[in-house]
């Protein structure tokens, strides 16, 4: 693997994300900076400046035109992709940690943290009623106010939204209504990451309790469980590949009085149908907080507490592999 190092933000990573297409990876951190890189060769296209707080989470639409952008600076912004120009601002009661498009990417979806005296929303806008932006008034907005919402994904066909919550639930809230259609408990700590499979039909979520697992998007069904020995932030589903990729590591505050090698900051491989790890990728100096499959599956990224985001292609020999059951 040829690792490309894309130097583009101050402070820790917190999400990355690929556009359909691959060409464009997008990059947010704490420093207040959104930026747009070449995934091909690293170069950084640009920079959507304007919140003033660390940028929690990032999405770009099906046919990259907008980019959505949600902050602790309690604001979500959406962006024109190719200009960089600020088309719409929401402006919430607190931080917003989790945001995306739809399927048509038309409807938006957002939660804002439980914080200051506010409880957790997840709020619901359509972008071709621009009334709804201009008074700021969601068309849906359900309040989760037990456990907050601490990651999010859209199902298939933009009926439901599939998030994880801080005591390790997993619900799926229709769109429409608003109401929670299923629930699943397979994990016992937050949930740090949910991820999609290209086809929409499985989601991935990485939690605190040291575990990976892989779910049914329809039916929630639990289907995978990956272990490690240390809590897991982000998971990916490989688009090419039974593989799954996870980045983890010990909390931020405990990382100093660790060594790189005792603290375990690779990236690892497991097999989607076995269950078994069958490789590690290092490079980042302190815990991986996001990870990302390229949609074509020949390479993937990484992004860090170190600030740094990581572009590993792989090696021709990583596609002849399959384990041996």
């Amino acid at each position: 693997m040829k690792p490309i190092l894309l130097q583009g933000h101050e402070r820790s990573i917190t999400q990355i994300k690929y556009n359909r297409e691959g060409d464009l990876l997008f990059s947010v951190a704490k420093d207040t900076v959104t930026n747009v890189w070449y995934s091909v060769n690293g170069e950084r296209l640009g920079t959507y400046n304007g919140h003033t707080g660390a940028v929690w989470c990032v999405d770009c639409d099906w046919d990259t035109k907008n980019v959505l952008t949600g902050s602790a600076d309690n604001s979500c912004r959406l962006w024109d992709c190719e200009t960089g120009k600020q088309l719409a601002l929401l402006n919430t009661n607190s931080a917003v940690r989790t945001c995306g498009f739809d399927f048509s990417g038309n409807i938006i979806m957002f939660s804002t943290d439980k914080q200051m005296g506010y409880q957790c929303f997840l709020n619901f806008f359509d972008l071709r009623d621009p009334q709804q932006i201009e008074d700021n008034n969601p068309y849906l907005s359900v309040p989760c106010s037990e456990n907050k919402i601490t990651s999010a994904v859209w199902g298939p066909l933009g009926e439901f939204v599939i998030a994880g919550h801080e005591n390790g639930e997993i619900n799926q809230f229709s769109a429409k209504a608003g109401e929670i259609l299923k629930k699943a408990k397979e994990h016992t700590r937050q949930i740090n990451d949910i991820q999609t499979s290209v086809d929409l039909t499985m989601v991935i979520t990485a939690s605190k309790d040291n575990t990976s697992k892989l779910f049914d998007s329809n039916s929630l069904d639990h289907i995978k469980t990956f272990r490690t020995e240390r809590p897991v932030n982000s998971a990916a589903i490989s688009p090419s590949m039974d593989h799954v990729v996870m980045g983890g590591g010990q909390e931020a505050m405990e990382v100093t009085t660790t060594s790189t090698r005792i603290g375990k900051f690779e990236a690892r491989f497991f097999h989607a149908a076995y269950e078994e790890e069958f490789g590690r990728v290092k490079g980042h100096f302190g815990p991986i907080n996001c990870v990302a499959f390229h949609p074509d599956g020949k390479s993937y990224s990484s992004g860090g507490e170190d600030g740094y985001v990581r572009i590993h292609y792989f090696d021709s020999h990583y596609f002849d592999f399959e384990l041996e059951a």
